[in-house]
């Protein structure tokens, strides 16, 4: 017990920190590249992954506590007790852990790769004919766009663009004065080039630049040269004080931000190794950043080229280093010669993308966007493929006279750009374009198409767990699921009446909306199965749990016996099995080939059993920041099919870990019985055909818990 800034006592014994907990799953997701049952070049993409995961942490996580500390120095978190300082502190002492993990990993799966004739060189590695190769696409290709730059009093200190890659020299003048020079690594040329006559002998891009690097300065001798990259903050703030009174094009402000975005300032600066101490000084000189904000990884620091990488390998090397296709398939309770609209009608229809295809919502949209008896579809968007099928069917719809309103959220980190890019299109389409509600991003997934004819007024409403892209659908797991029910068709009406008119506080019949009530109706359902005691049952698979107040009824269910099992793929602040607090909670987590996306929210057992999917986390951001939406799941055969994706994810041994109590990790143990991938499973196993009865889920066994409490995060 602590006391929070307002005198009050917190109970942390069974909660933890939100920032190590990502750090934890981050590194389950660099566990993956140790996993010798994934195929090789699959490894390196995890490893990739997890830079970039890492990278986004940088430029998200740490830029907002270095903000919350200058802002707020004596704010204490409600999960862990601590400031933002001390937050800080903890996240510095665990990466640099991390990133050694990375480098072994890295050095491991590249002497696997080398054995298939896949090799990263160094200019030293070459054959003589290899240099005089690479020596003429340098001078032919690279000189003659790069841009070296002195840092003097004659020349300003470089902008270092976020994440770009950097040569950094340390020069001498014939007088013996010490300077910088930087060569920015050009991103309009290719990431790598691969040595003709071989498999896949390739240099990267920054390691030619390297090597020709003493050439480019002219006068000065270079005695040294290292890679760099800069991770700026890059956490946008929308108050509306930064902009003048006279601009109200919300698209306009969003393009101002994403220009702020690249100068602000610096939160971490890696390099490639330790350099000597001369340079050292310089760069930490030249750049405001602690000595806790510097990293040496003598890995790549930019992993993007491994899907460059890819795409040059042969067709046999490809199909033999890389995870066997999947095509989604087409559901079997679907017709594809039928219509979409007419099929939903008679019955409620489910997807589980990836392992579903895309195509039936597709079709739908096609199909709603030619009927004459459609008057209009409404959806909101948050993020969309840069070559949307989905956008283009909008647009076509709206040419063809149909109303197409478009909740277009501009603010999907990192997605910006593109929606705005978006928004003009469909605009300029005919299509009603709105921005949401000022300070509560849309993260709902609801498309609504409204039919009428003679006997009046129908819907056919989708509701979903994952974003309208294309792209991701085949990437994540995620959830849709199509209905005709008039009840949740007029919540469907009446969410996009009220977030036309700003209102936040709408009342619907059946569709639970953040942030006037889906917060309050999960507590609820909580409170509910606590009045059941041991009777009472809670099934939650989400990506991450943050909210305190959720979390302590959370705690409260489990002192009333109330038997609760979670899937929580990212960050949990809760912390399970504690004694007399939580030990009556079980919490699973999966990483593997798909992103595990979908949102499934279950309350009590059996007939009584009420299942929701929805867009939202049980996240702060999720339930009192933005626009989410959890659609009950009445169609009991549908139920039974969530029911089967949960038992299924409960019983996986090849791919889950237990969180325990301590907040690490337990991989799960297969026992007597084959490893199960559940996601393997679903992609042999459709949900639209009968599949056989779940076994019971396996615990860890007390030797394995206590095992787990003595070997750290």
């Amino acid at each position: 017990m602590r006391q929070n800034t307002e005198g009050l006592l917190t109970d942390y014994t069974y909660t933890q920190n939100r920032e190590l907990s990502w750090l934890r799953f981050n590194r389950r997701v660099l566990e993956e590249a140790a996993d010798e049952t994934v195929p090789t070049l699959e490894r390196l993409k995890f490893i990739a992954i997890f830079t970039s995961n890492l990278d986004e942490f940088f430029m998200v996580r740490v830029g907002s506590l270095l903000d919350l500390y200058a802002l707020s120095p004596g704010s204490i978190d409600n999960k862990c007790g601590l400031g933002p300082r001390e937050q800080l502190t903890a996240i510095y002492d665990t990466v640099p852990a991390l990133i050694e993990t990375k480098g072994q990993l890295y050095r491991q799966v590249s002497a696997l790769l080398a054995e298939e004739g896949i090799q990263d060189l160094e200019y030293q590695d070459l054959t003589a004919q290899e240099k005089t190769f690479i020596g003429d696409y340098f001078q032919s290709v690279v000189l003659p766009i790069l841009s070296p730059q002195i840092v003097g009093l004659h020349h300003p200190s470089p902008h270092l663009v976020s994440k770009a890659l950097y040569v950094a020299a340390l020069l001498r003048n014939k007088s013996g004065k010490k300077s910088l020079g930087f060569i920015p690594v050009p991103t309009s040329l290719p990431s790598l080039v691969l040595l003709p006559g071989t498999k896949g002998r390739f240099l990267r891009m920054e390691t030619i630049l390297r090597q020709w690097a003493p050439t480019l300065f002219g006068k000065y001798k270079v005695e040294e040269t290292c890679i760099i990259s800069a991770t700026r903050n890059a956490d946008l703030s929308f108050d509306n004080d930064k902009f003048e009174d006279n601009e109200e094009d919300f698209r306009l402000r969003m393009t101002k931000l994403l220009k702020q975005r690249a100068n602000l300032s610096i939160v971490r600066l890696e390099v490639n190794q330790k350099p000597s101490r001369d340079m050292l000084e310089l760069l930490e000189g030249l750049f405001p950043v602690e000595n806790d904000q510097v990293y040496y990884d003598p890995t790549p620091l930019t992993m993007g080229y491994v899907y460059d990488l890819e795409k040059i390998l042969s067709t046999e090397l490809r199909q033999r280093l890389t995870y066997k296709p999947y095509t989604p398939r087409w559901p079997e309770d679907l017709d594809p010669n039928q219509s979409m609209i007419e099929q939903i009608r008679r019955k409620d229809r489910l997807l589980f993308f990836p392992y579903d295809s895309v195509d039936p919502f597709l079709r739908l949209l096609s199909e709603a966007s030619e009927r004459p008896d459609v008057a209009s579809i409404k959806i909101t968007i948050y993020r969309l493929a840069s070559t949307s099928k989905i956008a283009r069917t909008l647009c076509r719809a709206a040419e063809n006279g149909k109303e197409v309103v478009v909740l277009m959220e501009l603010r999907a980190r990192f997605d910006e750009a593109n929606n705005i890019a978006w928004s003009k299109m469909l605009e300029e389409a005919g299509c009603k374009v709105i921005y949401g509600i000022e300070n509560f991003k849309c993260h709902s997934k609801l498309c609504l198409i409204t039919l009428q004819d003679k006997s009046g007024t129908h819907y056919i409403t989708q509701v979903g767990t994952g974003n309208y892209n294309e792209k991701t659908s085949a990437l994540y797991t995620d959830l849709s699921v199509m209905t005709a029910s008039p009840v949740i068709g007029a919540d469907g009406a009446a969410f996009f009446r009220n977030m036309l008119t700003d209102n936040l506080e709408g009342d619907y019949q059946a569709l639970l909306v953040a942030p006037n009530s889906l917060k309050n109706q999960i507590c609820q359902r909580i409170d509910g199965q606590i009045a059941k005691g041991e009777e009472g049952y809670i099934c939650i698979k989400a990506n991450s749990v943050t909210e305190r107040d959720v979390i302590d009824k959370l705690q409260q269910a489990s002192q009333a016996g109330v038997h609760i099992e979670m899937i929580i793929r990212g960050i949990c602040c809760l912390r399970p099995e504690v004694l007399l607090k939580t030990e009556n909670i079980h919490i699973t987590s999966i990483v593997g080939r798909y992103l595990e996306h979908a949102r499934i929210y279950v309350f009590g057992r059996g007939e009584e059993a009420e299942y929701f999917i929805a867009s939202a986390d049980l996240m702060t951001r999720n339930l009192q920041r933005r626009v989410e939406i959890a659609c009950p799941i009445l169609d009991q055969e549908i139920q039974e099919q969530l029911r089967y994706i949960l038992d299924t994810q409960l019983r996986d041994t090849a791919k889950a870990s237990f969180l325990q109590a301590s907040g690490a990790y337990l991989r799960k143990e297969p026992g007597k019985l084959a490893p199960l991938d559940s996601q393997a499973e679903f992609m042999k196993t459709s949900l639209h055909r009968p599949a056989p009865a779940p076994l019971p889920s396996e615990k860890p066994s007390l030797v394995q818990r206590l095992r787990c409490l003595f070997q750290g995060a």
